[in-house]
């Protein structure tokens, strides 16, 4: 994957409540392939089906790789947070675990 094209940074639930957060540059083809099941050792194999329940868009790989990075480390609530957008509760949420980056920082700014 290279910088200057479409990536995703998405999260689905799993059949059985679990969030699972990714990063591809084709989220039609990959939200298929997670439902479909095409590999035992994926995490979302046995928990079928997925449902999307949050998307972002970027045009730099590293972007995407990095604000995947950080949403996967969120707590349950923070991730329900984020698929509101509510960034004021993604905020506080930030502060009463002592997370030091700054989560209420729209993902989107310097990704076009």
């Amino acid at each position: 994957m290279k910088a200057g094209h479409n990536y995703y940074v998405y999260i689905v639930q799993c059949s059985d409540g679990m969030y699972y957060t990714g990063v591809t540059n084709d989220l039609e083809r990959r939200l298929r392939e997670h439902n479909e099941g095409l590999n035992e050792k994926c995490f979302t194999f046995k928990r079928r089906p997925v449902q999307l329940k949050y998307e972002e868009h970027f045009n730099d790989i590293r972007n995407a790789i990095a604000w995947e990075k950080q949403v996967k480390g969120w707590s349950r609530k923070k991730k329900e947070s984020l698929f509101i957008r509510d960034w004021s509760e993604i905020g506080r949420l930030g502060k009463l675990k002592g997370d030091k980056r700054n989560a209420a920082e729209n993902p989107s700014a310097g990704s076009g």
